[in-house]
């Protein structure tokens, strides 16, 4: 593997991934850098079923393996490692990993989010003895027992309908009093005997010694206390954007998403931003396949100029 290109990209999720096959398409080396597993979050969803093309649905796992084969077909690389800091050099972009460092004349952002923790005790404590923050990876392991969920949107609601498939029973605990999931997934939720809604309540406390035996849960409508006995805890509260090693590099909102123009430029020339990891993104697969296409588009015409 070189080490200099002419586009690196950070992260392999689609957004990434579809940035490398236009870049790899375009005759330019490309590099893209994923800390983890190929193919970002999605991989952890059983059934998409909204994206084009696919109308019996297809899981993340197997439709990120297919742009991954698509990009590398085309001549991208990749390679696993986590990213330190990003320095700039005239008009080259020095990415410093764990594996070495890498430099590129211009540069994708497309880190996408992380998971958002409750930051209650227990859940550090217990993380990975109970405590999960991936159905898909861990639903498995609770055949037959009782888990609880926590959160409110999609991702929730998918996390509960998943584990429904292994467990007994599963508690979908939600601080209001409806869940903000769209239509179609809160009817399957209604729809599942397993599931039992908490609703106007939040997590108090994750307990167990070693392993998850109970959560203490208060309802924030009259602030009584009680106790659900379960085996395990998935957290589904939200996402936070995978941005700390660009502090002071480009600009952001006050959460940490990459502030972008409309050809999604970061405030630094030759960087720029994709997928769920910039402002106002809507956090659905077609619209960070669609982010790499429009970067790649736009890095072609920064790189002929």
């Amino acid at each position: 593997m070189k080490k200099e290109y002419d586009v690196a990209i950070i992260g392999g999720g689609p957004a990434g991934l579809t940035a490398g096959i236009y870049s790899a398409r375009d005759r330019f080396s490309t590099l893209i850098i994923e800390r983890a597993m190929i193919g970002g979050n999605i991989t952890t969803t059983d059934d998409v079923e909204n994206y084009p093309g696919f109308p019996e649905g297809i899981t993340g796992f197997d439709l990120t393996a297919k742009m991954h084969d698509q990009a590398t077909k085309h001549g991208a690389e990749t390679v696993n490692a986590n990213v330190n800091a990003i320095e700039i050099a005239g008009s080259q972009k020095i990415i410093r990993t764990s594996e070495g460092d890498f430099s590129a004349r211009a540069l994708i952002i497309a880190t996408g989010t992380e998971r958002v923790k409750l930051n209650v005790p227990g859940e550090k404590e217990l993380s990975g003895r109970g405590v999960s923050y991936c159905a898909t990876c861990d639903g498995p392991f609770f055949k037959n027992k009782t888990v609880a969920v926590v959160g409110g949107g999609n991702a929730a609601l998918y996390e509960a309908i998943h584990l429904a498939k292994f467990a007994v029973k599963v508690y979908l605990i939600h601080r209001r009093d409806a869940y903000r999931a769209t239509m179609a997934v809160v009817e399957k939720i209604e729809k599942n005997p397993k599931i039992e809604p908490v609703l106007s309540s939040v997590v108090n406390s994750i307990n167990g010694d070693s392993r998850v035996g109970s959560i203490e849960i208060k309802n924030v409508k009259d602030n009584s206390i009680s106790v659900l006995e379960v085996d395990g805890i998935f957290i589904a509260v939200g996402l936070s954007p995978n941005t700390e090693f660009l502090k002071g590099l480009v600009e952001m909102d006050t959460r940490g998403s990459i502030k972008v123009n409309e050809k999604l430029e970061t405030s630094v020339p030759g960087i720029f931003a994709a997928g769920d990891v910039r402002v106002n993104s809507i956090r659905q697969v077609v619209t960070a396949a669609g982010d790499g296409a429009h970067a790649a588009f736009h890095i072609r015409e920064y790189l002929e100029s």
